[in-house]
């Protein structure tokens, strides 16, 4: 995997994982118009891009499209930032420890 998409990776994770604070990350998406939950689709897809031209890992990424257009409902967007943080940190931590094959 090149440093990029590991960097989309984390990224993407850490994101979600900020989304997922309770109150906190309702308060920040309210506050700025749900304007965040736009940004997460942006770097979901082009993660979903470039992990699939390097044939990795993208599941988590699918999950986080759906979890930015789900995420409009309090408590589900909520539960479901939750779900996508948890399977982008196990992608990322495989995608960090595979070896790149010539």
């Amino acid at each position: 995997m090149s440093s990029l998409a590991k960097l989309l990776k984390w990224v993407t994770f850490l994101y979600e994982a900020f989304l997922a604070i309770p109150f906190v990350g309702g308060i920040f998406v309210v506050a700025n118009g749900w304007t965040p939950l736009g940004i997460a689709f942006l770097l979901h897809a082009i993660t979903i891009i470039v992990m699939m031209r390097e044939r990795g890992p993208f599941v988590g990424n699918a999950l986080g499209v759906i979890t930015s257009v789900v995420a409009l409902i309090p408590v589900v967007g909520w539960i479901m930032h939750g779900l996508t943080a948890i399977c982008l940190f196990v992608e990322s931590v495989m995608v960090s420890q595979r070896t790149r094959r010539y």
